[in-house]
């Protein structure tokens, strides 16, 4: 997986590349943790990511609750293939997700 991430002031943005699974969830719960001081808002852009697991999914909740604390985070880009995850886990009703970008 890559991740991309820019930081602006207080406003941090992720894209995220290929796959959020067991073995790269670890390397995104890293990156955030060393990065979201400060952070007001956070954008995760998932344009170019494939797929999410369960693994992926604790990282993002994990990330909304330290955003409910200092800020908002929003998602965007999301495919119909992880949008499907969202609503069978009841994320959608979690996370804040902009429709088309």
């Amino acid at each position: 997986m890559n991740i991309e991430k820019k930081v602006n002031g207080t406003t941090m943005d992720i894209a995220l590349e290929g796959r959020l699974d067991t073995t790269t969830a670890p390397q995104l719960d890293a990156a955030l943790k060393e990065s979201l001081d400060g952070i007001t808002e956070l954008n995760m852009d998932f344009e170019g990511l494939e797929y999410l697991s369960s693994a992926g999914l604790r990282v993002l909740l994990s990330a909304q609750k330290v955003m409910n604390r200092q800020g908002k985070m929003t998602i965007s880009h999301v495919n119909e293939t992880i949008m499907e995850v969202f609503e069978v886990t009841g994320f959608i009703d979690i996370l804040t997700i902009r429709e088309n970008g």
